[in-house]
């Protein structure tokens, strides 16, 4: 069974098509890369794959049910766009944070043992333990990212999903927080991940979607790099180059290597 079945989707604000005939699936233990220019629909075809908004033409189906009537939210771990660089004035702790994803496990009940342990437990493989009774409004944008994967973590999310989490995020940290991914992920969760630096996208996913619209390109990595998704994605002067090895960048203008 696939995590997410997109099937011919599409959706419009208004009379303005975001996404037209928009077909791809993600399967269990996959990282999905997803990327395109702005105004593409990347976040929007993210939210349809996650049940928040109901395509006005095809289906989405969120591990075998219908997206828009999914209620197992615990499952879901979801990062949304600019969540590491909002509103300062966050007055819950570290902990306080990470132990919300424990409350669906516990229903109206009183947290456990199991569920204490599971909130140090996640704050430990993420490295915000020393944090713990720190105000979320104290911290780094780096540091808030690993404090959201904390709490899906405590949650136990089969799925994480991530819509551009390193904006406004220092380098040092964002490839930190990268390289905690490729662990998740090597641990069998599934991620989705929108990226503008393609370099990043194609070093950590196992399988990359360009969409624009609709669907130029949906494969491996290596085959993304040698298509003309790129170019037909963001117009004819984007071409991808290699600075150092593992890493490819898009641009739109020729840079040595």
């Amino acid at each position: 069974m696939s995590v997410v079945d997109l099937r011919n989707v599409g959706f419009a604000y208004t009379d303005v098509p975001v996404l037209e005939e928009v077909s791809l699936s993600i399967e269990s233990g996959e990282f999905l890369g997803l990327v395109g220019p702005n105004g593409s629909g990347k976040s929007t075809l993210l939210r349809i794959a996650l049940g928040l908004e109901t395509p006005d033409a095809g289906s989405a189906e969120l591990f075998g049910e219908p997206a828009d009537e999914f209620d197992d939210g615990h499952r879901i771990g979801y990062v949304a766009q600019g969540a590491t660089s909002g509103d300062r004035r966050i007055l819950v702790t570290v902990r306080e944070v990470v132990t919300m994803g424990r409350f669906p496990h516990a229903g109206y009940g009183r947290l456990g043992s199991d569920d204490r342990a599971a909130v140090e437990d996640a704050m430990v493989k993420t490295g915000v333990a020393d944090l713990a009774d720190r105000k979320l409004e104290e911290l780094s944008g780096g540091q808030r990212q690993r404090v959201f994967i904390a709490r899906a973590l405590a949650c136990e999310a089969d799925l994480l999903a991530l819509d551009e989490p390193t904006v406004g995020v220092d380098a040092e940290s964002r490839d930190a927080f990268y390289d905690l991914l490729g662990e998740l992920n090597d641990d069998g969760m599934t991620i989705v991940l929108i990226e503008h630096d393609i370099g990043t996208v194609t070093e950590y996913a196992t399988t990359v979607a360009c969409i624009n619209c609709c669907v130029h390109y949906h494969g491996d990595p290596e085959g993304f790099a040698e298509s003309d998704a790129l170019a037909d994605a963001y117009g004819a002067s984007q071409r991808m180059l290699e600075h150092d090895p593992g890493h490819t960048h898009s641009h739109d203008e020729e840079v040595s290597r």
